[in-house]
């Protein structure tokens, strides 16, 4: 037995104890006759009351009894203590008032009934002694009926519409409590995917420091090497040497360049992300000597985070394809078309089956970066047959 929800409509439980004293008042009062059948009326009306205390919660078999109990007490008082009328009416209408934290509405529509019964039974049934008052008496005793079905009627719909309110209040405060973990979990995951990449990205970056500027310094050192041992008997081979030397110093230059530049945390640096992009494949071009062409219209403004996802996924492409693709031509293309943000890179290389490709890192990082604001990544790619990377922003999500 727990009381249900008086704890947060403390103007009913209010209501309650206020009708419940009025009903004593008026027990006492309207006449004062001291007797034992006062003392009990009072004693009944007491016991009423403190069985609100207390309402039944689950348990529907509990509720039924309780309730008996509560028409129970009130037929024992109108019937052998002499309870007024007017203290039936108060008395049914906390009963009523009960019934809403108990029952759904057939339930409550049956208490009332009931309740509607009890009272109209008991004035109606009274008798009338001076015949010539009876048509004024029942007059009264009919309006009296009327009011209390009325008031009845008003107090369920009042207090179901306050356990409706507190009900979505409580939802609502659920749903926020439910956000805000909810919330809370996807920023730690975003912190762990965030950890998890920089720490792909510095492994990718130590192995490509590793095989490609690792072994450039040493073939350097080889040809450094042979020119000291033929400096004295050979000069011209010597200086061969030399040369080849140079340009692998060169090599090495613009490999540590490239790694510096995927190191930055924001490699545009305040620049907009179309000359950034011009900037980047002008310098690729210059250096590979692979042909390039280039297609790119942004009429809209997007976030430091969106441009530095897509400049990341040109640079990597664009470094898979000097290193791997053996391409003469490269296409890329980036343009707003209706809600979307396309990105398009291409090239005639020698291509790859995708699904033979299990440890390119590069591949995984630009998809993971796409996947990660809500974009579309595909590629597509055969032996021969070349390589094309799309990924699709839906643009919705990238506006500022």
């Amino acid at each position: 037995m727990v009381r249900p929800s008086y704890q947060p409509f403390r103007l009913l439980l209010y209501l309650e104890w206020l009708l419940l004293a009025t009903a004593i008042f008026m027990e006492v009062m309207l006449p004062f006759v001291l007797s034992w059948q006062l003392l009990q009326r009072v004693l009944i009306i007491i016991a009423f009351g403190l069985m609100g205390l207390r309402l039944p919660k689950q348990k529907l078999g509990v509720k039924l009894l309780y309730t008996a109990l509560e028409f129970g007490l009130i037929l024992l008082a109108t019937t052998q203590e002499g309870l007024s009328s007017r203290s039936v009416f108060l008395l049914c209408l906390v009963l009523v008032m009960r019934s809403c934290l108990l029952f759904r509405q057939k339930g409550q529509l049956v208490v009332l009934s009931l309740a509607f019964l009890c009272y109209g039974t008991l004035l109606l049934s009274k008798p009338i002694m001076p015949d010539k008052i009876k048509v004024a008496v029942w007059d009264w005793r009919l309006s009296s009926v009327l009011l209390f079905s009325l008031t009845l009627i008003f107090a369920l719909l009042l207090i179901n519409a306050l356990l409706a309110e507190r009900q979505s209040r409580e939802q609502l405060q659920i749903a926020h409590q439910e956000l805000e973990i909810t919330h809370e979990q996807l920023r730690q995951y975003a912190l762990r995917i965030e950890d998890q990449a920089t720490l792909q990205e510095r492994n990718r970056i130590a192995r490509e420091i590793h095989d490609g500027l690792g072994h450039t310094l040493a073939a350097q050192t080889i040809q450094i090497n042979n020119a000291l041992l033929f400096w004295q008997s050979n000069d011209d081979k010597a200086l061969t040497f030399i040369k080849q030397a140079k340009q692998l110093g060169s090599q090495a230059l613009l490999e540590i360049r490239r790694s510096v530049s995927v190191l930055r945390s924001n490699p545009l640096q305040g620049q907009l992300l179309e000359s950034a992009i011009e900037k980047l494949l002008k310098d690729f071009q210059h250096t590979t000597g692979i042909s390039l062409s280039s297609k790119i219209y942004l009429p809209v403004s997007l976030p430091t985070e969106v441009k530095t996802t897509v400049y990341r996924i040109v640079q990597e492409s664009l470094t898979n394809i000097y290193k791997h693709a053996q391409a003469t031509t490269v296409s890329v293309q980036l343009q707003q078309q209706t809600e979307t943000l396309h990105l398009s890179i291409e090239d005639n290389g020698k291509g790859f089956d995708p699904t033979q490709n299990t440890t390119g890192f590069g591949l995984q990082g630009m998809r993971e970066r796409a996947l990660a604001l809500g974009a579309e990544f595909h590629l597509h790619s055969q032996p021969e047959k070349g390589c094309r990377i799309c990924v699709s922003f839906p643009l919705s999500n990238l506006l500022i």
